[in-house]
């Protein structure tokens, strides 16, 4: 790991799975093995020890084989079932280096681990966004600079990839919201369609915390207690708050009807119905 990352990351419990993980990520890619870095609330700065996630991100020389693949599987089993504290925290992919150069998402399924939970996926609108934020924010924990494997994304990529994402992702759950009955599902909603609306406005990314500051400020007063919510729920509480989630998703689909590509620009995103 880097020297200052202890500093960076201030939580021993998190490092010593981090150490865990890079030693036996490096063990099986050997000369496949480019970087490892963190991204998400722990790059941010607004990690919550009782919500967030470890966001992982390794970056591999080229393709990796299905002997390597399966070898991995086996791996992230291994830590899952530890007992370390975190292990079942961690979610993150496996990508080539030349493919982080690439605007698109890539054709080929990624290996990608969610809780335990290891398998092949496929990137979409989120391609964009994560390499952004791995590019600006991530913390290095083995390997060059971001910036030297990533290019640089324009605010208009960052803001029609978030458009995509609230017209291709959100708007299909308005008509089928069993993902909204879940607290937890609500809380993360309400807190995407904040930094959804911060980005539509201002063309970059913050994280959720800085973003439900801003809407809070900003924007309509009527979701002032919504939000206030969603900020304040922790795991295992009832949130029941169905009906107001659905009025935040669609508030954020009319907002996005009046944004302005970063350029100046009207969206040509056809209006959507209900």
């Amino acid at each position: 790991m880097s020297d200052n990352i202890d500093d960076l990351i201030p939580y021993p419990d998190i490092n010593t799975v981090l150490h865990r993980l890079r030693s036996n990520v490096q063990n099986i890619l050997k000369e496949q093995f480019i970087g490892m870095y963190i991204h998400g609330s722990l790059a941010s700065g607004d990690f919550d020890p009782q919500r967030s996630d470890i966001d992982f991100f390794v970056v591999t020389a080229s393709e990796l084989s299905e002997k390597m693949i399966m070898e991995l599987k086996t791996m992230h089993a291994r830590i899952a079932t530890s007992n370390f504290k975190w292990a079942k925290k961690l979610e993150g992919s496996y990508i080539p280096k030349q493919t982080l150069q690439q605007s698109n998402p890539p054709d080929v399924p990624c290996p990608y681990v969610n809780k335990g939970n290891f398998y092949l996926s496929k990137y979409g609108n989120e391609w964009t966004l994560e390499r952004h934020i791995i590019r600006e924010h991530g913390i290095v924990i083995d390997g060059p600079a971001p910036k030297t494997l990533i290019n640089h994304i324009q605010p208009n990529d960052l803001w029609w990839s978030t458009l995509k994402i609230l017209h291709k992702w959100w708007l299909p759950i308005l008509h089928n919201p069993a993902r909204l009955h879940s607290s937890e599902y609500q809380a993360y909603a309400i807190l995407t369609m904040c930094r959804i609306l911060y980005t539509l406005q201002h063309g970059t990314l913050v994280s959720k915390l800085v973003a439900a500051q801003w809407t809070l400020k900003s924007l309509d007063k009527r979701f002032t207690v919504l939000i206030k919510r969603a900020l304040a729920w922790q795991e295992g509480e009832q949130l029941d708050i169905l009906n107001g989630t659905i009025g935040f998703i669609q508030y954020t689909l009319e907002y996005s009807q009046r944004s302005k590509i970063p350029t100046g620009k009207r969206s040509k995103i056809r209006s959507y119905h209900l």
